[in-house]
C-alpha cells in the first residue's frame, strides 16, 4: 500500500513510550567514575513515541501501537501522544511501571542512554485491532524496543498487505532472516551498520545511513544511490535526532529517497539544537523554512 504523492501519509508506529530522565554534565563519566551533574529534567520520550511525534508535527496521519504502565508516568506519556494529534485508541495499559530510559548528555551534545523496558517489554503479540491498523496504514515504522517477537508479527502482517515497513534496529540486535524479508527501508547510524554487517544491509532493498555531521546516504534497487549534506547547526544534545530522523523520512518518502533524505536530515540537524527529545522534535513549517534558508544561502 503506498500513499499518493502530496496526500497525508498514514503512519503506523509500533514501538516504545518511555520517560526520559536526563542528566546533564561537562562530559561523560567513565566506568565506575563519579561526577557532578548540572541539570536533572524528566520529559516523555520513547524511540517508538518520538518517532510517531516527529512523523506526526512532520505532516502525517499517525497511529501509535504500545504500552504504558500504571504509574506516575503513564499519563504524561499518553498525553504528550495527544497533544500532537497520535492516535493512541491502541496504547495499552499494564500493570507494573512503564519504560524509563536513564540518559546523560555531556557539553558537546552527546549522549549515553540506559533503557529500562518495563511496560513495553509486555508486548509480545498483537491484537486483531493492531494488525488491523498495520495493514490499513501506507508505513509501519518500527526500533527495537519492544520484543522481537512483535516487531517480527508486526513486520509480516504489513509486508503481507502492502504496506512499506521501516525498522531503525536500535539498540542493536541480531535480526532474523523472517525479519529483513519483510523490511523495505532500514535506518540506521554509521555505528549500527558496522554492527550488524554488509550482509545485513544487503538483505534489505532500501538501506539509509545517517552520519552525523556528514548527513546522510541512500542505497536503493538498481545501485541507485543518494547522498546528503547535514543542516549547520550548533549541536545542544543529539537525544532524539535520529528518532526525528526516521519519523520525518517516513512521511516524506513518498517525495522519493532524494527528498525524503533532505526532509530528515534538517529534522534531525533541528532537533539536536533544542535539549530533550520529545521537546527538540520540529514541527513541518520549521523543517521547510530551514530547507528553504539552506538552499538560499
Amino acid at each position: 500500500m503506498s500513499a499518493t504523492k502530496g496526500a497525508k501519509p498514514r503512519i503506523t508506529v509500533l514501538g516504545s513510550a518511555n520517560m526520559d530522565l536526563v542528566t546533564r554534565t561537562e562530559r561523560l563519566p567513565a566506568p565506575g567514575e563519579t561526577l557532578l551533574g548540572r541539570s536533572f529534567t524528566a520529559a516523555p520520550g520513547g524511540k517508538g513515541s518520538n518517532k510517531a511525534i516527529a512523523a506526526a508535527r512532520a505532516g502525517g496521519d499517525v497511529e501509535f501501537v504500545g504500552a504504558v504502565g500504571d504509574d506516575t508516568f503513564a499519563l504524561d506519556l499518553r498525553e504528550i501522544l495527544v497533544l500532537n494529534d497520535v492516535g493512541t485508541s491502541l496504547l495499552r495499559e499494564v500493570e507494573g511501571p512503564s519504560g524509563v530510559a536513564a540518559i546523560g548528555v555531556d557539553d558537546s551534545g552527546e549522549n549515553c542512554i540506559v533503557v529500562v523496558g518495563g511496560a513495553n517489554s509486555t508486548i509480545t503479540e498483537l491484537t486483531d485491532a493492531e494488525l488491523a491498523a498495520v495493514a490499513d496504514a501506507d508505513i509501519l515504522l518500527l526500533d527495537l524496543e519492544l520484543p522481537l517477537a512483535a516487531i517480527l508479527a508486526g513486520a509480516q502482517h504489513a509486508h503481507a498487505n502492502d504496506t512499506t515497513v521501516i525498522l531503525n534496529p536500535s539498540p542493536v540486535q541480531e535480526l532474523p532472516d523472517e525479519l529483513l524479508a519483510a523490511v523495505d527501508i532500514l535506518v540506521l547510524n554509521k555505528a549500527e551498520a558496522e554492527l550488524l554487517g554488509a550482509h545485513v544491509l544487503a538483505a534489505v532493498p532500501h538501506v539509509v545511513i545517517t552520519l552525523g555531521v556528514d548527513g546522510a546516504t541512500y542505497r536503493g534497487p538498481g545501485g541507485a544511490a543518494e547522498s546528503v549534506p547535514a543542516l549547520p547547526v550548533d549541536v545542544v544534545d543529539t537525544t532524539g535526532a535520529g528518532d526525528a530522523f526516521a519519523g520525518v523520512l517516513a512521511v516524506a518518502w513518498q517525495r522519493g529517497p532524494a527528498e525524503a533524505l533532505r526532509w530528515a536530515c534538517a529534522a534531525g540537524g533541528l532537533a539536536s539544537t533544542v535539549a530533550g527529545a520529545s521537546p527538540s522534535l520540529p514541527q513541518r513549517a520549521d523543517i521547510a523554512r530551514a530547507l528553504a534558508e539552506t538552499i538560499a544561502s
